[in-house]
């Protein structure tokens, strides 16, 4: 008797319709991962870059740094645990491919 695996993944083409608030892409430097009661909460925010070169400038000539700073929540996202796995390898997976398309052009190049 064999046995089926739930857990087995499916490959599946699917298509996401953007809603009124995410038909445009937001920019986001700035992101912050924290879990409780097993749900993860990706922040994603944006802190001017100006002021983030300011710090930048200020930590450069030893001076003291702001004890904090303000930025704009750009989005706020609730995961559960397994897809925030399958989220971190799908970055993993991009950015290997970044990686060896990276490698190949400095190749090429050399």
């Amino acid at each position: 008797m064999s046995e089926t695996n739930d857990t087995a993944a499916i490959p599946l083409n699917v298509r996401l319709k953007p809603s009124e608030s995410s038909a445009h892409p937001r920019v986001a430097n700035y992101t912050n991962v924290g879990v409780t009661q097993g749900i993860a909460y990706l922040d994603f925010g944006f802190i001017e870059p100006a002021l983030l070169a300011a710090i930048a400038q200020t930590a450069k000539d030893s001076q003291a740094a702001p004890k904090g700073l303000d930025g704009h929540v750009v989005a706020r996202v609730a995961l559960p645990l397994d897809s925030l796995a399958q989220l971190h390898q799908q970055i993993q997976q991009v950015l290997m491919r970044i990686r060896s398309v990276q490698q190949s052009m400095l190749k090429t190049n050399s």
